[in-house]
């Protein structure tokens, strides 16, 4: 179990597989949101929120019932923001939270930045939610639930999906149980 806290800088010691447990700022955005942040990189004008170490969470967080900071906030799935993500990590974006498995651009992408892509449970948006200890829209709060977010986590359980040294538990978790015998069977 790693133990991380943002700003990040040198991931090259995490590894495919890794756990990992995340605090400190991230911040979230999704496809919209994504779309007004490369389009102000391409205008070379200054973003919302810093990139330089920063992580971005792909969620569009639930509103917060009475009594708490926010309602339940699962991940997104990933791939829907990898025509946007590589001007980001350009940028020094160093992480991205989501699920799934992210395209073989981005993820040369993240080798290259030296960047990690952390994959969050799907359907444990309750549970992550208690991790979340602030939230306050800092950028396009007409997008409502897709606005950016500056969120406050503590012990964010996170794996690491995609490393900064091309390693990907999407590729090497299957192929661990690939049955070559089965394979030929069904051709």
């Amino acid at each position: 179990m790693h133990i991380l806290t943002t700003p990040l800088e040198d991931l090259s010691f995490l590894h495919a597989g890794d756990e990992v447990k995340l605090s400190g700022v991230i911040y979230t955005a999704r496809d919209a949101a994504h779309q007004r942040l490369v389009k102000l990189i391409a205008e070379g004008k200054e973003l919302p929120i810093p990139l330089s170490g920063s992580v971005i969470y792909y969620v569009g967080p639930c509103p917060a019932p009475p009594g708490e900071v926010i309602g339940s906030a699962g991940p997104t799935t990933a791939t829907r923001m990898d025509s946007l993500t590589i001007p980001l990590l350009e940028q020094g974006l160093k992480g991205m939270i989501g699920k799934g498995g992210r395209s073989k651009e981005v993820q040369d992408a993240i080798a290259r930045h030296g960047a990690v892509y952390f994959a969050a449970v799907g359907g444990a948006g309750a549970y992550i939610a208690q991790c979340i200890k602030e939230v306050e829209v800092v950028a396009y709060p007409e997008l409502g639930p897709e606005a950016v977010h500056r969120m406050v986590v503590k012990d964010l359980p996170l794996i690491v999906a995609i490393d900064s040294h091309g390693g990907n538990i999407f590729t090497s978790g299957s192929a661990q149980y690939r049955d070559p015998s089965l394979e030929e069977a069904f051709r």
